[in-house]
């Protein structure tokens, strides 16, 4: 396929054959192609829509620089993996804690741009010497923990910021969200944040019409009176225009709290690069360097204009395995749609409209799951906590994350949250299990419904490999 932009027709071009698959060289009909690219971006617009807005970035640039992204993964991985770049939420809680430290937007960016750097080294690293050093340095037991402390982090952001804004719309549209991530089957499933941030809006707008204006705080801000829904800004927007661009600023401070995210982005893409080759009964390890490398690249480039950094998305995989078209050209027509949306000034204003109180019932349950894929990881990884090995150094780091201790070194100088929290899982595991004695540090088989513990011998990290490790945005 060469650069993999040259797609034979499936078939009649219509729909796959009962129990075929459209694989990612080839491609349906232009008019259906170009169909299944706006469905992934629908699917990808919940979390592509809150991400920026959480971490105080433009949409605009967001949904412009994704469909970038998904291009130069794209080209990278040879049209082998298809997949959309869109915005990571693992990095919401970087910006909230960059940001609560006194850094701007261009802090927030310049520090997740060398997160981009880091992902990239990782990546050329994987395809010199293969993915057994990710195994090595991060067993399951680490990249559970750091990907749980990351996530429940951002517990504050949200009971802080968010629902006190308007405590019943975020109650409302938390129990909508959670009913349409539960019940919804399909496509609908793939999206039910984005459905859940349009039941907010309309929510919003009932009670603004029903009860007039809240008196509450925003932001975090002193309390006073406002609009629930606020569109002053989408009708003063313009139609056609470029998105915000600023230049990155860097600060040891703020990269040393964004660096950590770097092990679960590797864990997401090893995650998503197994998921596409078993949907595709196309063997992609090869290519899990590559796909790395890619998404640190297209980071960095996000990044250095001011856009927030990406990530493989869960949300369009779902849509794979829903529709069974694989094809690649589907993305690249995806990538242009999001290019599009990114030149309308008055689209990034719609989204910048979300009411606090909408965010509050969203991010209950997103932050949750980002915290509690941690835990799925372990369970992936069949790690046992029951073993000390495994239990102190997770406990430790998790509280530390959570808790937001911090370390002073210096006056100027400091280590806290989540830098503090995985330094402390992934340098405490190392050395104890250096220190360990050999019973702990053993591997037992793990027969079907048998403890990892029965042999009194092991510490149930498996093979070490993190196969599954995969994440929403």
């Amino acid at each position: 396929m060469g650069l993999g932009v040259g797609w034979t027709l499936h078939g009649d071009g219509r729909t796959p054959a009962p129990g075929a698959v459209v694989r990612p060289e080839e491609r349906l009909s232009w008019p259906r192609t170009a169909g299944l690219g706006a469905q992934h971006v629908v699917a990808m617009f919940g979390a592509s829509f809150v991400a920026p807005v959480l971490m105080g970035l433009d949409p605009n640039l967001a949904i412009m620089m994704s469909g970038v992204a998904t291009v130069i993964f794209l080209l990278a991985t040879r049209g082998r993996v298809p997949s959309y770049l869109g915005c990571s939420l693992s990095f919401v809680g970087v910006a909230a804690a960059i940001r609560a430290s006194g850094g701007d937007s261009a802090v927030v960016t310049g520090a997740v741009f060398v997160v981009g750097v880091a992902l990239f080294l990782a990546g050329l690293a994987v395809q010199r010497f293969g993915a057994r050093i990710i195994h090595a340095a991060m067993p399951p037991v680490v990249t559970g923990a750091v990907v749980m402390l990351i996530g429940f982090n951002l517990a504050p952001v949200t009971a802080s910021t968010y629902w006190p804004q308007d405590q019943w719309t975020a109650l409302l549209t938390m129990l909508f969200t959670g009913a349409a991530v539960v019940c919804l089957r399909g496509f609908w499933s793939r999206i039910a944040i984005f459905l859940g941030l349009l039941f907010g809006y309309g929510i919003s707008w009932i009670f603004d019409l029903l009860f007039g204006m809240i008196h509450s705080t925003v932001g975090g801000e002193a309390a006073v009176d406002h609009w629930r829904l606020d569109l002053s800004a989408v009708a003063k927007a313009d139609w056609i225009g470029l998105p915000s661009f600023h230049a990155p600023a860097f600060e040891w401070s703020a990269i040393l709290i964004a660096l950590p995210v770097v092990i679960a982005l590797i864990a997401e893409n090893a995650g998503h690069i197994k998921a596409v080759g078993e949907m595709t009964g196309d063997p992609l390890d090869d290519k899990l360097g590559t796909a790395i490398a890619a998404d640190g690249a297209a980071s960095m480039l996000s990044t250095a204009v001011g856009g927030p950094p990406n990530t493989t998305y869960s949300e369009n995989i779902g849509v794979m395995a829903a529709t069974r078209v694989y094809s690649t050209a589907a993305y690249w027509a995806a990538a242009g749609f999001a290019l599009l949306f990114g030149l309308c000034p008055k689209f990034g204003a719609i989204v910048a409209a979300i009411p606090g109180g909408v965010l509050g019932g969203i991010t209950v349950i997103l932050y949750g799951m980002i915290g509690l894929l941690g835990a799925q990881i372990w369970i992936t990884g069949r790690v046992d906590l029951r073993n000390p090995l495994n239990l102190v150094p997770a406990a430790a780091g998790i509280i530390i994350g959570i808790g937001g201790v911090k370390l002073q070194i210096t006056d100027t100088f400091e280590l806290g949250g989540i830098a503090l929290g995985t330094i402390v899982v992934i340098t405490g595991y190392h050395a104890l299990r250096y220190l360990a004695p050999a019973h702990l540090k053993q591997e037992p088989l793990l027969d079907e419904g048998t403890s990892a513990y029965d042999d009194d011998s092991g510490d149930g990290s498996g093979d070490g490999s993190g196969d599954g490790q995969d994440k929403p945005r």
